[in-house]
């Protein structure tokens, strides 16, 4: 099955352009299955890699750690989608994953920072002087100015970039592959310029690199190197809530909603495909109006 898993995973990559970190976690959630299979001395031989009684006794393990629903869901996401690559390649007459349901997982509300959050965050790069600290400032201006995910943050080139003349927006590309435009306010460009003019090519040290945001090797800062520069300046500045690079993204949406944008103009900027992803949102801005209200109406208190 191995070697199935490797066929598959390319065949993800190459001829359905899947990103690298779908792939990676493709591959992580079969890895599972192999072990769990090696585990209990039960790996499906070659002319029957795979088995529905495999599968169920799986899912049961996972269940019985207690794994939470939306993982759950995403590994039968994935084995459902081995399962057809199985059955095209004809290893599988059937699918073992017929009619093998997924938990619900719960939808989990988001946690935005509040507007002064996000300023005192934001302001932490600014004690520094160092190429890094530049570098950090415009990554952290640019996701609270865009809403972009971290891999399209980290996904950037420079020809993403388009500054000059104004007005100033980024091109990047998400989920399925899919292109949107966004525009960047005046202070993200400043703190882009200032990167472009005062950090990156200290970075390079000369070397030619046609990402946007790069370490100190010269090389493309990585999704988990993000990760551990904003929890960094999250610990510095005082924040106690958990700030992920998502959270960036929830401030982003749910202070525009608040602003007054539309659902559908926030919604075509986080480039969600189907609108009630982003309706999620609204119930942040109905809980905010709800705490307003009982602030100032004379009677509510």
């Amino acid at each position: 099955m191995l070697k199935r898993i490797e066929e598959f995973l390319h065949y993800l990559s190459a001829e359905r352009g899947s990103p690298r970190n779908t792939i990676e976690a493709y591959q992580n959630d079969l890895n599972g299955l192999v072990k769990f299979a090696e585990k209990k001395n039960n790996f499906a031989s070659q002319e029957n890699p795979i088995s529905r009684e495999l599968i169920v006794n799986y899912l049961a393990e996972l269940n019985e750690r207690q794994y939470a629903k939306s993982t759950v869901a995403r590994k039968i996401a994935v084995l459902k989608s081995f399962c057809t690559y199985l059955i095209d390649v004809g290893d599988i007459n059937s699918n073992p994953t017929t009619n093998l349901n997924s938990p619900r997982p719960q939808k989990i509300i988001p946690k935005p920072l509040s507007p002064q959050h996000v300023d005192l965050l934001l302001s932490q790069p600014l004690k520094l002087e160092t190429p890094e600290a530049v570098r950090d400032a415009a990554m952290l201006e640019l996701m609270y100015a865009t809403g972009i995910r971290v891999t399209e943050l980290v996904s950037l080139n420079l020809d993403s970039l388009h500054i000059k003349p104004h007005p100033a927006y980024i091109r990047c590309v998400g989920k399925g592959s899919k292109e949107r435009t966004i525009p960047v306010h005046e202070k993200a460009v400043r703190a882009i310029d200032r990167y472009l003019d005062q950090g990156r090519n200290i970075l390079l040290k000369a070397r030619l690199q046609q990402a946007l945001f790069v370490n100190r090797r010269g090389e493309r800062l990585t999704r988990q190197g993000f990760w551990l520069i904003l929890k960094n300046y999250a610990k510095t500045a005082g924040i106690e809530s958990h700030v992920t690079p998502h959270t960036l993204r929830h401030s982003f949406a749910t202070h525009l909603l608040r602003g007054g944008a539309s659902i559908r103009d926030v919604q075509e900027l986080l480039g969600h495909a189907n609108v009630s992803t982003t309706q999620i949102y609204t119930q942040l801005v109905d809980q905010h109006l709800r705490e307003v209200y009982e602030n100032v109406h004379p009677r509510a208190n």
